[in-house]
């Protein structure tokens, strides 16, 4: 079993900054991919950011130069450094990673992000 917790999020002025982190926790080798989506309220979840275990980063191209993804591989956790932040950014936060040797991804539960006008 598996599991994912994310934590970091709530209630930002624009303008301001947050940083959500995701653990992963249970039993598995290792971990490849971890990423953030995002859902807004009646809307898709979307892509963020991801990185793999060597590092390689990727974003949605509304959080390059605002948004910084980060891990460390010896805690299991992913980090997203959220800057400059507008009121479109808000949305559910949720963590995604790949496991080694384990079929398909996983989701955390998600943790809200909130920004105010």
């Amino acid at each position: 079993q598996v599991h994912l917790m994310e934590s970091g999020g709530g209630l930002v002025q624009a303008g301001g900054s947050l940083r959500l982190s995701c653990t992963a926790s249970g039993s598995f080798d290792g971990i490849s991919t971890m990423g953030w989506y995002r859902q807004a309220p009646g809307k898709q979840r979307d892509f963020v950011a991801s990185i793999t275990t060597g590092g390689s980063t990727n974003y949605v191209d509304s959080a390059k130069g605002r948004f910084t993804i980060s891990r460390d591989n010896a805690k299991n956790t992913v980090y997203l450094q959220m800057s400059s932040l507008k009121p479109e950014d808000t949305a559910v936060y949720y963590c995604h990673a790949d496991f080694e040797a384990i079929q398909y991804g996983y989701w955390g539960r998600g943790t809200q992000v909130t920004v105010s006008s």
